[in-house]
């Protein structure tokens, strides 16, 4: 029987790079064969699959801004990099990787199937920008194209927001391989044994501002610090929030890290008291996967997928529409009980095994590409 040939198209940064390189490196090689194209400035690893040999990968101008003459230029040359090895599904991940993909699936007749890791609207308060782009998600929606969804939430704003049929959907909770091992530090560690941690680039979606004001409130009462990691990428808000840090006399209590490995990251999670998470919306975030695969409970708000990973009073505490006392007395709450922390901790670690290790959740992805193939 002849492999099913799957072109992943994307712009491979943050957690929708993760999320591709955790697809590759456990689907079944002997029924699927894979091929990458993405963006020409972005990641600069090898893709690899589970044997570590290196997967055919094309590179195209996928960037994150919107551009006339890249977009043009990334579809036309996609285009002809999928008419040449002619797959048997595409499969795209993040907002630029869906709309070249559909646009290519509507020319080409290959099923798309779409995962947004958050959809582009969601990106902004401005009531024109927002209504435009979620015109653009509307549109492309009615395409020969499946919502795939990265948790349930996502599935649902799909459905009740963007307008996909039911039928037009479905669900692949993201997820990665058990971290049995965690390692060393390689860079120099300039912070306190006692700290919160998280993870992503000051702007709009993370809400980078309400975690210093949160972390303003904490200290008052308890002496914590906060490393934030994965600065580099797109943190248009980095300015501000080191005003406000400066502001508020917090310039002790932080420590802003650039972008680093991965390796760097699960281990500065790992020593962390807690994962705190303040955004106004996700897909399905990959740091806090990692953090409950690390036994680490959570304080994060109350969106799309926080809400799907953190239950309250379970493994951690999701708080509703920001409320910056009820966050920062949360997290004041796990700090002084330690058995509540313990408690939390194994639950958090529990809720990885059962729902996002992929080396058992692969087998819904393969059936999924398989169903959609009938």
């Amino acid at each position: 029987m002849s492999k099913i040939k799957i072109a992943h198209i994307l712009h491979s940064v943050g957690g929708v790079d993760v999320s591709l390189r955790q697809i590759l490196q456990n689907i079944n090689t002997l029924e699927f064969e894979s091929i990458v194209i993405h963006g020409d400035s972005d990641t600069q690893a090898l893709f690899q699959d589970k044997n570590f040999e290196s997967i055919v990968e094309f590179k195209v101008p996928i960037h994150r801004e919107i551009s006339i003459k890249n977009d043009f230029l990334a579809i036309r040359k996609a285009l002809k990099i999928i008419r040449k090895e002619r797959p048997d599904l595409i499969h795209s991940h993040s907002t630029k990787g869906g709309v070249i993909a559909r646009v290519i699936g509507f020319l080409t007749g290959i099923k798309v199937l779409h995962t947004p890791q958050a959809f582009s609207y969601l990106c902004t308060d401005k009531k024109i920008k927002k209504t435009a782009f979620l015109l653009i998600e509307k549109l492309l929606s009615k395409g020969n194209s499946v919502l795939l969804a990265s948790s349930e939430s996502e599935l649902q704003r799909a459905i009740e927001e963007v307008g996909y049929a039911r039928s037009k959907t479905a669900l692949f909770n993201n997820a990665i391989t058990p971290i049995d091992k965690v390692f060393r530090l390689s860079i120099p560690k300039t912070w306190p044994d006692k700290y919160l941690c998280s993870v992503g680039r000051p702007c709009y979606q993370k809400n980078t501002e309400e975690l210093i004001r949160v972390l303003y409130e904490v200290n008052k009462t308890e002496d914590i610090h906060l490393v934030l990691v994965g600065v580099g990428h797109h943190a248009d808000q980095l300015e501000m929030v080191e005003n406000l840090v400066l502001k508020l006399n917090l310039k002790d209590k932080i420590t802003i890290l650039n972008w680093t490995s991965r390796e760097d990251v699960l281990h500065i999670t790992s020593k962390s008291k807690l994962y705190v998470s303040t955004s106004r919306y996700e897909g399905l975030p990959y740091a806090i996967i990692e953090s409950l695969a690390l036994s680490i409970p959570n304080v994060v708000s109350d969106c799309d997928g926080n809400r799907d990973l953190i239950k309250n009073d379970f493994n951690g505490f999701c708080i509703k529409n920001n409320d910056t006392k009820e966050f920062s007395q949360k997290i004041i709450k796990l700090l002084r009980e330690e058995s509540l922390h313990n408690e939390f901790s194994r639950n958090a670690k529990d809720t990885f095994l059962k729902h996002h290790n992929i080396g058992q959740k692969i087998k819904d992805l393969e059936s999924i590409y398989k169903k959609e193939l009938e």
